[in-house]
């Protein structure tokens, strides 16, 4: 006879089995989609299994590979730098945010606050950053503008300090006389390593999927990110086969314009996919269980 905690746990298995196919069935749904040839995708819609096995969708969008790889370097470049100023601002606000003995304390909590709530608009930040800070066509103009500090990634920390590192353990190094600084990048950070790896993953994969900052900031196109090439790629497609619709280009008008966009999402999603389980290992790791001097 099968005991409880056995069936419990098949019962469990069978569970967390399900979950899985449903996470990964729509990536397989869609590479396979992508790898299907238009005239099917239209005929029969999406299979798991392709009827008819086509990879021009990929060879359209590599046919300007030199194009693709700028994009994806810079989009590299942007998210890394982005991701690592994002975090380090983030840290260094929410950090005092989290200490009551902080002087107007409750004003800088309410500040950070008021952001979540209201804006200056798109037309005052655009003349910002463009006639103040001077970052239009620059890498900088990917970094900055909307992504570099976010009030509720600072709101997450802060709570997270508060209640998972003890004032004790902040107290006892100072006695031993680290300053607020050494506190900080020795003490608090490396005991909040799953909340940081929690937000850079959050952080990065905004960077990674901006596509805005380029479209406002971005004039040169040897600055485009991948989102923004992959971006522009489908609005030409689109432009093109609204223009064909009167029938003056067949070519045109039988464009894999669905296959092209289930490349494009392939190959903007693939990198995280790539990079996401370096990060899993901290997520499975344990909170602060002790640290406090006795």
């Amino acid at each position: 006879m099968v005991s409880h905690d056995k069936l419990e746990q098949s019962v469990l298995h069978i569970l967390f089995i399900l979950l899985c196919v449903v996470a990964v069935a729509p990536f397989i749904l869609l590479i396979a989609s992508s790898l299907t040839e238009e005239s099917t995708l239209m005929t029969y819609g999406y299979s798991f299994f392709p009827r008819k096995f086509s990879i021009y969708a990929y060879e359209y969008l590599f046919r300007s590979s030199g194009k693709i790889i700028r994009g994806l370097g810079i989009s590299f470049l942007v998210t890394f730098v982005g991701t690592f100023c994002a975090v380090l601002m983030t840290v260094l606000f929410a950090y005092p945010l989290s200490r009551k003995e902080l002087p107007a304390r409750n004003f800088f909590s309410f500040v950070i606050f008021f952001t979540m709530l209201f804006n200056g608009g798109l037309v005052p930040t655009y003349m910002m950053y463009t006639q103040v800070f001077h970052i239009k066509n620059t890498l900088w103009a990917l970094i900055i503008p909307s992504l570099l500090m976010n009030a509720f990634y600072v709101i997450m920390m802060r709570s997270f300090f508060t209640s998972n590192i003890p004032d004790s353990l902040v107290e006892a190094a100072r006695i031993d006389g680290a300053g607020e600084y050494r506190i900080l990048f020795q003490v608090v950070m490396p005991l909040s390593k799953p909340m940081i790896a929690t937000i850079s993953l959050m952080i990065g994969l905004g960077y990674w999927n901006d596509w805005m900052n380029s479209l406002y900031y971005i004039t040169e196109e040897n600055l485009y990110s991948l989102q923004a090439i992959l971006n522009n790629i489908i609005n030409s497609i689109t432009f093109l086969q609204s223009s064909s619709q009167s029938g003056a280009s067949s070519a045109l008008a039988s464009m894999p314009s669905t296959g092209i966009r289930m490349a494009i999402a392939v190959v903007g999603v693939v990198p995280i996919l790539c990079i996401y389980p370096f990060f899993q290992k901290y997520f499975v790791k344990g909170i602060v269980v002790g640290g406090v001097k006795g």
